[in-house]
């Protein structure tokens, strides 16, 4: 396959005890069907994917796709609130709880322990994205010593895919992963067809938070650039970070995709009013032009799971709307000028 990436983190709960973190050869699960924790909602959203959804007895707040996961145990909770905070006062709280070495997130110990997990999937890439590996780690020494912890750490569309592979391989369902990557490699491969011959590429800006500006990191450049459009602004499989006015200027963007992590379209529309963008922001190109969009982050860009490939077909219908048609309403919204206000 074109697409494969790196082998995520394994460990075992003796080694964390015993050892600390740890790389462990996938065993197999004492049981057929082996109980999943899931905490992180691109993980759930795998699990579910290669229908493993009986297998899964425990996801975060945050998981709420595939529908079939909303009566499973929820082990976390946030100190955050997406909804009465601003951009602006939730940067704010989160630099400040993790400047002080603090989370975000909280974690039922007790109810992950009496829900007795076989695997347990979670990520050491971004302490804003999810409950910290040190606290899923220290959780896992109460555990049973063959419990698999498993940090997924995604940087790349083919570290994505290899993620699937690595969850159908614990679960024994290494047939129904290689089927699903399968499919997304041959989606990516077709919007690739799609665009053969097309030599223009729209300059992209993706912003991943409204205030302060955030450029793209990790896959987002590499579904601007699967989309047919410039993905030079960002890091790709690299961390977002931090981006300044006088840089969003120099790029000149002929397309703006609002993206906050987190956020749906509404969420973004409704926080607008209430962001300061950067200045001179209504004289940049896509601006003038009508050309910004607010799109479902949480669901096609924010969260490394399958839904990534359906974010790059979602920006290739915004970016080349002659060649793909334009999105729908569900894809991604055109943000009215008059909601945008600069700082």
């Amino acid at each position: 396959m074109p697409f494969c990436g790196l082998a995520p983190r394994v460990a075992t709960a003796h080694q964390l005890g015993g050892l600390g973190r740890g790389v462990a050869s996938l065993v197999s699960m004492s049981r057929e069907s082996p109980r999943i924790i899931s905490l992180l909602p691109s993980a759930t959203e795998i699990v579910c994917a290669l229908g493993l959804d009986t297998s899964l007895v425990g996801v975060t707040h945050e998981c709420d796709y595939p529908p079939c996961v909303a009566g499973k145990p929820r082990l976390t909770a946030s100190r955050i609130s997406h909804q009465t905070m601003t951009s602006a006062e939730i940067d704010h709280a989160v630099r400040s709880q993790l400047d002080g070495h603090g989370s975000i997130y909280d974690l039922d110990e007790a109810q992950l322990r009496a829900l007795r997990p076989d695997v347990i999937l979670t990520q050491e890439l971004c302490d804003v994205c999810a409950v910290s590996y040190t606290t899923v780690e220290r959780a896992a020494r109460m555990l049973s010593a063959d419990v698999n912890v498993v940090s997924l750490e995604p940087s790349t569309i083919a570290d994505i895919l290899a993620n699937i592979r690595t969850v159908g391989r614990l679960a024994g369902a290494q047939a129904q992963a290689e089927a699903l990557v399968g499919e997304l490699a041959a989606r990516l491969d077709a919007l690739a067809r799609s665009l053969t011959g097309v030599t223009r590429r729209p300059r992209t800006l993706v912003l991943e938070w409204l205030e302060p500006p955030f450029a793209p990191g990790h896959w987002v450049p590499e579904q601007v650039a699967l989309a047919g459009g410039d993905g030079t602004f960002g890091s790709a499989g690299g961390p977002s970070r931090t981006t300044t006015a006088a840089e969003i200027r120099a790029y000149s963007p002929e397309v703006i995709i609002l993206a906050p992590c987190g956020y749906s379209a509404h969420d973004t529309l409704r926080e607008l009013p209430r962001a300061r963008l950067p200045q001179g922001w209504h004289e940049l190109p896509a601006v003038r032009e009508g050309n910004v969009w607010a799109v479902d982050a949480t669901s096609y860009f924010s969260r490394p799971g399958p839904r990534v490939v359906e974010g790059a077909e979602i920006l290739a219908r915004i970016i080349h709307p002659q060649l793909f048609g334009p999105p729908d309403e569900r894809m991604g919204v055109r943000v009215p000028r008059a909601l945008m206000r600069c700082g």
